[in-house]
C-alpha cells in the first residue's frame, strides 16, 4: 500500500482546522528559534511535541456542589495522548504559597482535588510526571508569561502545544510561541486531535 508522505498529512490536517494552528506554528518558526535550550538532552529527539495543559475547566470541572470530574473527553484525550507516548504537563495557578517547590505545590494541588473527586475514573496524575508548573510568586499567576517560559526551558526543542479553555491565555501562549488550542468551542473537537498534535512534532522548524 502506498504511504502519504507525512507532510501531506499535515498539511491536510492544517487547512481542516481552518489555519488557526498554522498560523500559531508559523509564530514558534518565528519567536522560537533563539529561546530554544541547546544543551538540552531533549535537542537529541528531533521531531517531539509537549501538550501542556490548564487544569481547572480544562481537563477537570467543579460542580455547584463542589465535586470534581473530569470534562467531557478529558480522560479520553489524556489517554490517546498516552497511547502515542505524546508527554503531557499542567501549567496551573494555585497559591504561591501552597509550597516552596513546584512539587510541593502539585503535591497539595492533589490533595485538594482528591478531597472533592467524584469521578468514577482516578486523575491521570502519573501522566504529568514532574512536568506541572506552579507560580513561585503571585506575580507569576497567568497570564503572566514565566509558567509558560519555564515550560519552554524544560521541554528542548520540542514543539510545544498549550490548551486551555479561556482566550487570554490561549493569546498569551500564542505570543510565546506555542501552538494553542481553544478547548470546548462550539462544533470544533472538544481538544486538538491527536492526530493532528502528532503531525505537528514532523513540521520543520
Amino acid at each position: 500500500m502506498t504511504r502519504t508522505p507525512a507532510r501531506k498529512i499535515t498539511a491536510r490536517l492544517l487547512l481542516a482546522l481552518g489555519g488557526l494552528t498554522a498560523m500559531a506554528v508559523s509564530a514558534t518558526a518565528a519567536q522560537g528559534a533563539e529561546r530554544l535550550p541547546r544543551d538540552n538532552a531533549a535537542k537529541d529527539h528531533r521531531g517531539c511535541v509537549v501538550v501542556y495543559f490548564d487544569l481547572g475547566e480544562t481537563l477537570i470541572h467543579t460542580a455547584d456542589d463542589g465535586s470534581i470530574r473530569y470534562m467531557p473527553g478529558a480522560a479520553e484525550h489524556l489517554r490517546a495522548l498516552r497511547a502515542r507516548h505524546i508527554p503531557v504537563g499542567l501549567i496551573t495557578n494555585v497559591p504561591s504559597d501552597w509550597g516552596k517547590t513546584d512539587a510541593e505545590r502539585a503535591a497539595k494541588l492533589k490533595t485538594v482535588v482528591a478531597e472533592d473527586w467524584k469521578d468514577s475514573r482516578p486523575f491521570a496524575w502519573s501522566d504529568f510526571g514532574d512536568r506541572i508548573l506552579t507560580p513561585r510568586t503571585e506575580a507569576e499567576r497567568k497570564p503572566a508569561a514565566t509558567l509558560w517560559e519555564r515550560a519552554r526551558g524544560a521541554s528542548g526543542d520540542c514543539r510545544l502545544v498549550y490548551q486551555a479553555e479561556t482566550t487570554d491565555e490561549i493569546d498569551a501562549s500564542r505570543s510565546l510561541g506555542y501552538v494553542p488550542y481553544l478547548v470546548g468551542r462550539p462544533h470544533w473537537p472538544l481538544f486538538m486531535p491527536v492526530q493532528l498534535i502528532s503531525a505537528l512534532a514532523h513540521l520543520p522548524n
